[in-house]
């Protein structure tokens, strides 16, 4: 039999790790619930068209990333691979246009095949944010102040800088878009084969290339910031007057962009270089023209999403769980009763933990080893008197406690 092992890019995430998992997404949903943001969750899995619509037919994701299959009955389904689209159709699918406007916080595992590194696996966590309903600038302001909010509350301010940047309008981004590929296409041999086929469909995203060629094209192209028309202008000038206002820091990234059309205004992320090249840890931008594109009614629409594993790597180490009273057994016969004493001692709020065979001596090993603040020995001599003896294990002193007490006596270890 072959070693099992876990699948490529996909990780266990064990009680250390797990602790930094939910810092991240615990400290993400208490914040948002305070600016009124309820938590959603919507499948793993939907019909493949839903993710083939918002993030557009030639995006890396879909023709690349995307873990797509055939369930039984022949439908084309797919692992989620971002929030967004699945919150886009939950929206349309459940009649909620009638109850704008929504907030929406969501937390979970998504699916992209992709090359597993540092911070990015196959499968990876994120937490999201989506305000739906609300056109004006300040909606903005405020997606982006949680998330400069949350990012603050796992004392990470310090640590990311939140990059700014306007698609403009429809009328803006499409006179933009007519100058930008005038300007690729006198380089058009030099760009690589992806960037090619992006500019025919999505020229914007040839921005987001990693290529060093791609790179060096576009060092000099027109930007979009110098093509905006008044509407647009005065929708990210409130948005930035928001921002100051909230007292969240930022900086203008002229290349930051969205490749699809449904994208439009702000576009942010949260970037760092902490943990090797700099990447963004929290990303996202105003998507009025999503729901349309989806079939729906026009909606507007903003929000973020940010990788867990990558906020997790950042933080500083979470508070260790509260240590445990071990309740143990000095001989057989006390084994049912001391899962009595436990279960009593868990109701009243402490964490026990039962030593569930071998001598005293190696149970109190293992408790020690566990890092059992105390033990509750219980024998048959403690039995008759209906009493336990209380070791503490750091001083190793040992008191006889009657049951009936035995709570009010371990308060000091809590």
């Amino acid at each position: 039999m072959s070693e099992l092992k876990p699948v490529r890019g996909t990780h266990d995430i064990l009680p250390e790790a797990m602790r930094r998992h939910r810092r991240v997404t615990d400290t993400a949903c208490e914040i948002a619930a305070r600016y009124g943001y309820q938590e959603i969750s919507t499948p793993i899995i939907e019909f493949t068209e839903v993710f083939q619509r918002t993030l557009g037919e030639t995006s890396d994701i879909v023709t690349k990333e995307m873990y797509t299959f055939q369930d039984r009955a022949g439908e084309s389904l797919t692992l989620r691979p971002e929030y967004t689209a699945g919150v886009a159709r939950a929206f349309m699918s459940g009649g909620l246009q009638h109850s704008l406007p929504l907030k929406f916080f969501c937390r979970g595992p998504m699916f992209r095949y992709e090359r597993p590194q540092k911070g990015r696996q196959r499968q990876f966590h994120q937490i999201d944010v989506e305000l739906l309903g609300i056109a004006e600038p300040l909606g903005d302001v405020e997606v982006i102040a949680l998330g400069a909010h949350i990012l603050d509350a796992l004392g990470l301010t310090d640590k990311v800088t939140l990059e700014l940047n306007t698609l403009g309008d429809n009328e803006s981004r499409q006179a933009y878009r007519a100058k930008l590929v005038s300007y690729l296409e006198r380089f058009r041999d030099k760009l690589s084969e992806d960037s090619r086929l992006r500019l025919e469909r999505n020229p914007l995203r040839i921005f987001d290339s990693k290529d060093e060629g791609d790179k060096r094209v576009i060092a000099n192209a027109p930007l979009l910031r110098d093509h905006l028309n008044d509407v647009s202008k005065r929708f990210f000038d409130q948005v930035q007057a928001g921002l100051k206002a909230a007292g969240v820091a930022f900086e203008i990234n002229p290349r930051l962009v969205r490749g699809l059309d449904y994208y439009c205004h702000t576009a942010f992320e949260f970037t760092t270089e902490t943990l090797g090249a700099q990447g963004a840890v929290l990303a996202g931008g105003r998507y009025d023209g999503l729901m349309a594109a989806m079939g729906g009614p026009p909606t507007p629409g903003t929000g973020w999403a940010a990788g867990v594993e990558r906020l997790a790597l950042m933080i500083a180490e979470p508070k260790a769980p509260a240590r445990p009273i071990a309740v143990v057994a000095a001989g057989g016969g006390a084994e049912i009763e001391v899962f009595a004493v436990a279960q009593k001692l868990r109701a009243e709020g402490f964490t026990a933990d039962v030593g569930f065979s071998g001598n005293l001596k190696k149970r109190l090993a293992r408790a020690n080893k566990a890092g059992a603040v105390a033990a509750v020995i219980l024998g048959e001599d403690e039995l008759k008197k209906r009493a336990a003896t209380v070791r503490d294990m750091a001083s190793g002193e040992q008191t006889e406690v009657p049951l009936s007490s035995l709570g009010q006596h371990l308060a000091r270890y809590r």
